[in-house]
């Protein structure tokens, strides 16, 4: 048997950590040298997005974790742990990290790809903490000197068609005057937020 039919079988076709029936795919729990269905679970988009840190953690979503991490499955185990330690300052996540046992092999798995326990996705956003995509359109919320130029960015200004600095969230890429120009986010506003 195919190790996807494995885990469809197990996981009664629904994600091992929040039970959804949505769109489910094989998560291979890293690290690991040879997938088998202990270090491989069946998980949804919504799990995976967040475990990836491709989209802001939603708390409310990973609740599901009171359940799941008493699976005998040691990859969702190990998932489990981490997730709860990524949510560490909800108390409910630490009641449950209290409350789970991990043996040795199984901890040092869970704490060997833990390597930042930092909750946040790699997002830019706005002053109102409105996520920011490449191409938005945004309004200096402050008046701007332009460091090296005397080009002054009023407040109010718009800028069109941002970048995203990449390894930086708290900078963007604009034009204003047709000069490409590094702004903080924390100086902007979402149009249309």
């Amino acid at each position: 048997m195919k190790l996807e039919e494995q885990l469809l079988n197990r996981s009664e076709n629904k994600c091992e950590l929040c039970q959804s029936a949505g769109t489910l795919s094989v998560y291979e729990v890293p690290p690991q040298t040879a997938n088998t269905a202990d270090n491989c679970i069946l998980i949804c988009d919504k799990c995976l997005a967040q475990i990836e840190k491709k989209e802001e953690l939603d708390s409310k979503h990973w609740q599901c974790l009171s359940g799941s991490m008493w699976s005998e499955v040691p990859g969702v185990q190990v998932v489990s742990w981490r997730m709860l330690n990524r949510l560490s300052n909800e108390s409910w996540a630490m009641d449950n990290l209290d409350m789970m046992y991990l043996d040795d092999e199984r901890l040092a798995w869970a704490k060997a790809a833990d390597l930042d326990n930092d909750a946040v996705a790699e997002v830019h956003k706005d002053c109102n903490g409105a996520v920011l995509q490449a191409g938005d359109s945004i309004v200096l919320t402050k008046s701007l000197d332009v460091k090296g130029s005397t080009l002054n960015a009023k407040m109010g200004t718009v800028v069109k068609n941002i970048r995203l600095v990449e390894n930086n969230t708290d900078q963007i890429e604009g034009k204003i005057e047709g000069q490409v120009i590094v702004i903080l986010t924390k100086y902007t506003r979402k149009q249309g937020a």
